[in-house]
């Protein structure tokens, strides 16, 4: 349940965690004669929303009590690294969670561990089904449609949100469809102590996905399609980090002092009325933007994030039009669990439409479940560019070693800040970290396709 983690799993467990996956016991069955049994379910805690927590645990632990006559034992985690460590120990003792909830990029990084089950078609059927999924949110459950460890219960596609006030007063009728149409309208929007576009450069999670969305608009990518090769130091991908530094340096469309800023500084400006469009942003943003202190409560839109990278008038042939990541949060079984069939129930009980309206309200995460979706749109209609945006998602690469490739562009960005903090950069010096941290990347690709 929390935001996309960056993590560096110790793949030598691979090899123990095969054999301790044929050492696990994965019973089947029926959940009846469960009364007594403890599932074990580890989530990410959630800080911002400890009164939401609170409730959510209350209300599915007796929604899963109801139904399968077991206990329910919710487990937390603070960190990547907390999770990282989790996962390990528990591969190598057998024991552990019996449910992980994963980050969408995490994902592929726990199924190289083989640590995880993967999902027969009468698994799935116990689960809930794939039908009443939405189709794009499992992009990023397995290698293929066929081999999967994750069932997607939140979706978190990245969009943008505009200053309705703003662009009104600019004459600009309608978001932006490229990146170079809202390159110009954001020049239009800065002035008077306000700037076209709130960025947060010195974020931890969110400045790899601009370089990625500009790499695919592109028609580039940051590994090879079959897997066996890091490209960040592509033509592409070297272009496109110079494009997201460019918005602070060259089109001067970001506050200077956003070199410094976290997302949540960048979204304060939006909110303050300092900023006019907030890109790369998710729906749990409606918790800050109608909160009592918004500046902007009825004054803001959402729109899908431009299908069109910088200085293109359309995509070229073959390129993704990348305006998000499938990104979310999987639900993952571990391969030594003894309550298969009650991590099963649980699973189909978190994808039901009532838990996925309810996790909805508390967290602001948009249902998986095609019903429990439509339900929200019905109500919250300004959001449904977020589910727009959600299919014409692009799944990052499924990989183990695509934690380090994040790792990589994050090093790339931070190691650029203080330039940029004077309103600059050098080429040669982005050139020589993305050749570094391709070096890194490719190393990892090595190790897991061993």
């Amino acid at each position: 349940m929390g935001r996309l983690r960056k993590v560096t799993l110790i793949l030598p467990l691979v090899a123990a965690s095969v054999a301790l996956a044929a050492c696990g016991s994965s019973t089947s069955g029926s959940t009846s004669g469960s009364s007594g049994k403890t599932l074990t379910v580890y989530v990410g805690a959630q800080p911002n929303y400890p009164q939401q927590f609170a409730q959510w645990s209350k209300d599915i632990t007796a929604k899963f009590k109801a139904a399968t006559g077991a206990n329910l034992q919710i487990e937390t985690y603070s960190s990547a690294s907390d999770e990282t460590t989790k996962i390990q120990t528990s591969i190598v003792s057998g024991s552990g969670p019996d449910v992980y909830v994963l980050g969408t990029t995490f994902t592929p990084v726990a199924y190289g561990t083989k640590g995880f089950l993967t999902l027969s078609a009468a698994d799935w059927t116990a689960a809930g089904g794939k039908s009443r999924l939405l189709p794009q949110t499992l992009g990023m459950s397995g290698p293929n449609s066929s081999t999967q460890i994750g069932i997607p219960v939140a979706m978190r596609p990245f969009g943008m949100i505009y200053n309705t006030a703003l662009f009104k007063a600019a004459g600009i009728a309608n978001p932006p469809t490229t990146w170079d149409e809202l390159i110009a309208d954001a020049q239009k929007l800065t002035k008077n102590g306000v700037y076209g576009m709130a960025v947060g450069y010195a974020d931890t999670y969110d400045p790899w996905k601009f370089i990625w969305a500009f790499t695919h608009q592109a028609g580039g990518s940051l590994v090879s399609k079959d897997l066996k090769t890091a490209q960040l130091n592509s033509p592409q991908v070297v272009n496109a980090t110079t494009q997201y530094f460019d918005l602070l340096t060259k089109d001067k469309v970001v506050d200077p002092a956003s070199a410094g800023w976290k997302d949540a500084d960048a979204m304060a400006a939006f909110a303050s009325g300092k900023a006019a469009i907030f890109p790369m942003a998710t729906g749990t943003a409606i918790n800050t933007l109608d909160g009592a202190s918004s500046a902007v409560k009825g004054q803001y839109a959402f729109a899908p994030l431009p299908g069109v990278g910088p200085g293109m008038q359309s995509l070229p042939a073959g390129a993704d039009p990348a305006q998000t990541i499938v990104s979310g949060d999987n639900l993952a079984i571990a391969s030594y669990t003894k309550n298969k069939d009650l991590a099963l129930a649980y699973a189909k009980l978190s994808t039901d439409t009532a838990m996925q309206v309810e996790q909805f309200n508390l967290f602001g995460n948009l249902p998986t479940n095609q019903q429990a979706l439509d339900q929200v749109l019905k109500d919250n209609p300004k959001l449904a560019p977020f589910a727009d945006a959600e299919k014409g998602s692009t799944p990052t690469a499924f990989t183990g070693a695509f934690a380090d490739i994040e790792n990589g562009l994050a090093n790339v960005v931070v190691q650029s800040l203080p330039g940029l903090a004077k309103g600059t950069y050098d080429v040669s010096a982005v050139k020589s970290l993305l050749d570094a941290a391709n070096s890194k990347a490719q190393q990892s690709l090595n190790r897991a396709g061993q």
